[in-house]
């Protein structure tokens, strides 16, 4: 990532390849601080794997040559909009590993196994339900701020906040996710389960606004960036 960005002399994240390694590597940046802190260390092989995957994937499909940014791109708001974005992607990540781990816990809480597992080392599941909320709340906040920067860049870049852009609608879709699983999660008598369930598929509207909305021609709109042919 640092690499890409002294070739291009700034920052290294204006098309699909330069925004997927530099979205594996805050996973890894927050992973490693967060892991540390809070011996998370058990929680490794499920972040590791992804980062492997997207890095590959990188390499091999969405590589594209170093080069200028499109002329739309050319703005502070580069800086702020997208590292943002993909810190909150970072946390969503990280929420999303665990929010999954906290569902397979919890299932084996219910129905303890005959011979216990690597499983029966993971904290308690309401311990990693609560884990999952703080990092998917700090992800929501995250995203809120992507969402306005994104708007108030938009205003300059094409005189309007808001042009039902795929990207734009997706963007939003997210937002809408995880404030539903932000406020079922704090309603009284909510099962926690189906508040995870919301979050997860948060998560899916996160992939799908990262893959499908900038390569499928279907959803081709003001944010063709990918820099794929």
């Amino acid at each position: 990532v640092a690499m890409r960005g002294i070739a291009v002399s700034r920052p290294p994240w204006g098309n699909m390849f330069e925004f997927a390694t530099a979205a594996a590597a805050a996973v890894g940046v927050a992973y490693s601080a967060l892991a540390r802190r809070n011996r998370w260390e058990w929680l490794g092989v499920f972040i590791v794997t992804p980062i492997l995957l997207v890095l590959g994937l990188s390499l091999t499909v969405l590589y594209t040559e170093a080069g200028e940014l499109m002329p739309a791109l050319k703005s502070y708001w580069l800086g702020i909009h997208v590292s943002v974005a993909f810190l909150a992607v970072a946390f969503f990540t990280l929420a999303f590993a665990i929010g999954v781990l906290y569902l397979v816990r919890l299932r084996r809480e219910e129905k303890p196994p005959a011979n216990p597992g690597v499983l029966e080392s993971l904290p308690s599941a309401a311990a990693l339900e609560r884990t999952a909320y703080s990092l998917n709340m700090v992800g929501f906040i995250l995203w809120t701020f992507t969402l306005i920067a994104g708007a108030i860049w938009a205003k300059q870049a094409w005189g309007a906040y808001w042009q039902w852009d795929p990207k734009e609608v997706w963007t939003f879709v997210i937002w809408t996710v995880y404030a539903a699983y932000m406020h079922a999660r704090a309603t009284a008598g909510v099962d926690p389960r189906k508040s995870m369930y919301i979050a997860l598929a948060g998560y899916v509207a996160v992939i799908i606004n990262f893959t499908l909305v900038n390569l499928v021609s279907t959803f081709v709109g003001m944010h063709n960036y990918s820099g794929m042919s």
